[in-house]
């Protein structure tokens, strides 16, 4: 049965094809904002089921699995999503600089038109380093964090903004690997190729390991 992605960013779709699944891309046009009382993991979870529910009601009835994905930033009590313009991703990353705080992303497999769906949320712990006035400047002038929640890309050579995590590392890019594998596997529809090496469908992610050694020196400074 065809696949569809209810996101247009070109992130979620290449880390599809790293297992091996070519999907169809559609927009999903939804109001993406909080609402007053509700936990970051709730407002994630929400909106990727809205996605996955406004692309399913412009298919008509015609039969698809739609994955829905949304990705907030949460620190202390508030949520971060994407800017609405310049001066707030400025506001976000002065924030967020040289602190922790938690990306949560809600992912749902939906059948259309039956309703069947699958749901997870991940969340992942991030610090981020003490990057200088400039650095943040030249990284603001780029324009690469407009599209993304916290106004920040993990993946971004030149910034290179987070110090360590702990958790799911493509979690903090917009889309736990881990998570999708698991829905697709619980919907009888395996991915043709395993999750890449240093991922994970159950048990310890290695990819924080990978990429940000010092993760590895945190927790074992946590538990010793």
């Amino acid at each position: 049965m065809r696949l569809i992605l209810a996101s247009i960013s070109p992130r979620r779709r290449e880390l599809l094809r790293q297992c091996g699944i070519d999907c169809e891309v559609q927009s999903a046009d939804i109001e993406e904002a909080p609402r007053d009382g509700e936990a970051p993991e709730e407002t994630a979870l929400r909106l990727a089921r809205d996605k996955a529910n406004a692309v399913a009601r412009s298919l008509k009835g015609s039969p698809a699995w739609i994955l829905g994905a949304d990705t907030v930033v949460a620190d202390g009590s508030g949520v971060l999503g994407k800017p609405r313009d310049g001066k707030q991703a400025r506001e976000y990353l002065v924030r967020l600089r040289g602190r922790e705080h938690r990306v949560v992303t809600g992912v749902c497999l939906l059948l259309a038109p039956a309703g069947k769906e699958f749901t997870a949320v991940e969340s992942t712990a991030v610090r981020m380093r003490n990057y200088s006035p400039s650095e943040l400047e030249e990284y603001l002038s780029s324009g690469d964090g407009m599209d993304k929640a916290g106004a920040y890309a993990i993946q971004n050579p030149a910034f290179h903004p987070v110090e360590s995590l702990g958790g799911c590392y493509t979690n903090v890019v917009g889309f736990p690997l881990c998570r999708v594998y698991d829905l697709l596997e619980r919907a009888g529809e395996t991915p043709p190729l395993p999750l890449p090496e240093g991922c994970r469908s159950r048990g310890a992610c290695g990819l924080d390991e990978q990429k940000f050694p010092r993760s590895r020196q945190a927790r074992r400074r946590a538990t010793s």
